[in-house]
């Protein structure tokens, strides 16, 4: 009995002491837990873009059909589809005897013009020899004649007169023949050059590098003239200039504005799992009616010919970049109308609101013009649960430096 009622008291003892330790840790713990946390993010400086993603189809920079300037028959044709090609190599040789004939024609008047060229001179100091000692013989009568009056009669003076002026008129005839010759050789001449340069377009050469990626005539096939405009004249091949490509994308209308020249784009081809980084170089200037986009161009290198006209690639266009401005997360902005405000922890844990001016918008963060300053902390979430003036416990929420705004082609985000 004794052991009993020591019991008792022990453990009546021990559960005074329990609750008394209970009592004073929930007294104690009261205060702390009518203070609220809230998560914030301090306003730093970062990096926002924003980029535009759209599927464009790779071009040649120049497809042309090289056709033959003169009519003829395919003697040789030296390239097939495929064929990588230089500037001035020769695609097929052409036979056109009636040129040849015609080039021979103009030769011989070429001589000819020089012959006659060479007799008119000689005309002309024949004239000149003639006319000299005619007017020497009229000079020395006449001298005669005026030393010693009636030495010589007066129609002999005068039919001396007149030699003279007709030799005189010779020569000036002798002289415009020349002048005549020499305007018939050089016309001889131009003909010559011109049937000289259409035989020279009995050899079809390539006007630029590039690939055949199409032949039209065979060995022994008659090409017209690709100057004439009344038939539909065949080519002799289809040229594509491929070691420079133009990648042609459809810039949807609400991102023209953002467009210049010199803009980065990121290209990726998957089909050859090749990334490529380019600039805008050019666009149309022009939305299409029908599909509400314009046509925009970048310039890529393909010397080696790994890429081929026509294959597809995911390009990333940057639209706009704001470098080193203050940025706070997205959820921490309230937006009112036009307005837009945040929730400032002051560095006594209070709350206060401020309106803030936004700028560019990324996907996680926002630019913040004005109403804020470097290090200002703001609650990032539940916004509604707290009072200005109201003191809460800040949990620090760490933020990216750099963000990117990347929209779909579409207007799709």
């Amino acid at each position: 009995m004794r052991k009993r009622t020591c019991l008792i008291p022990a453990a009546g003892l021990s559960f005074a002491v329990i609750f008394g330790v209970l009592g004073c840790r929930s007294g104690s713990a009261a205060p702390a837990a009518s203070i609220p946390s809230a998560t914030v993010a301090e306003a730093t400086y970062g990096t926002i873009t924003h980029t535009l993603n759209l599927a464009g189809q790779f071009q040649p920079y120049q497809v042309i059909d090289v056709h033959a300037k003169v009519s003829g028959y395919i003697r040789h044709i030296y390239v097939d589809i495929g064929d990588k090609v230089h500037q001035g190599q020769v695609l097929a040789v052409l036979e056109v005897p009636e040129l040849s004939a015609q080039l021979k024609g103009t030769v011989a008047e070429v001589a000819h013009s020089k012959d006659e060229v060479t007799r008119a001179q000689h005309e002309v100091l024949r004239a000149q020899a003639e006319h000299t000692a005619l007017h020497s013989d009229y000079l020395r009568m006449k001298q005669a004649a005026a030393a010693q009056p009636g030495l010589i009669a007066q129609q002999e003076l005068d039919d001396a007169q007149s030699k003279d002026l007709s030799s005189e008129a010779q020569v000036d005839a002798a002289k415009a023949a020349l002048a005549a010759a020499k305007q018939q050789s050089e016309v001889a001449g131009a003909d010559n050059e011109r049937v000289s340069a259409l035989a020279d377009y009995t050899h079809v050469t390539a006007p630029l590098d590039g690939v055949v990626i199409w032949r039209y005539a065979d060995t022994g096939a008659l090409i017209q003239a690709g100057t004439s405009s009344d038939v539909q004249t065949l080519p002799v091949v289809k040229l594509s200039q491929s070691g420079l490509l133009r990648l042609r994308l459809p810039v949807p209308e609400d991102a023209v504005q953002f467009i210049r020249v010199g803009s980065p784009v990121n290209v990726r081809v998957d089909a050859i799992n090749r990334t490529i980084t380019g600039k805008v170089v050019r666009f149309t200037r022009d939305v299409s009616l029908s599909t509400r986009t314009m046509q925009t161009e970048i310039d890529v290198e393909n010397k080696d010919l790994s890429l081929t006209p026509g294959m597809y690639a995911n390009a990333t266009l940057e639209l706009e970049r704001r470098d080193h401005v203050l940025t706070i997360p997205v959820q921490a902005v309230i937006h009112n109308g036009d307005r837009a405000s945040v929730l400032v922890v002051d560095k006594q844990n209070q709350v206060q609101p401020r309106d803030i001016t936004l700028g560019l918008q990324g996907s996680a963060l926002v630019e913040v013009k004005s109403g804020l300053s470097e290090g200002d902390r703001v609650i990032t979430g539940g916004q509604a649960n707290y009072q200005p003036g109201e003191t809460v416990d800040p949990k620090l929420q760490s933020l990216p430096t750099f963000d990117v705004n990347q929209e779909q082609s579409g207007g799709e985000q």
